[in-house]
């Protein structure tokens, strides 16, 4: 049986944020944060097992950094 692990690299500094500081950061409630993952228009979490993801702040960062050149 293979098991494909995805891996993520963090940069010295970059925090991993909850749900609630994502949600207090972009404006949107949880239902819209996950409906835009699964459209993929918005950053995935990193899996830290158990049911508990968290966010790269460096990717909220760049998605609203993008948000506001378009």
């Amino acid at each position: 049986m293979s098991q494909t692990v995805e891996t993520t690299t963090l940069t010295r500094g970059d925090r991993l944020l909850r749900l609630s500081e994502v949600k207090g950061k972009v404006a949107l409630g949880s239902s819209t944060i996950y409906r835009r993952m699964s459209a993929g228009t918005f950053p995935k979490p990193i899996s830290l097992g158990l049911g508990t993801v968290r966010w790269k702040e460096s990717e909220i960062e760049a998605w609203i950094a993008e948000l506001t050149v378009q």
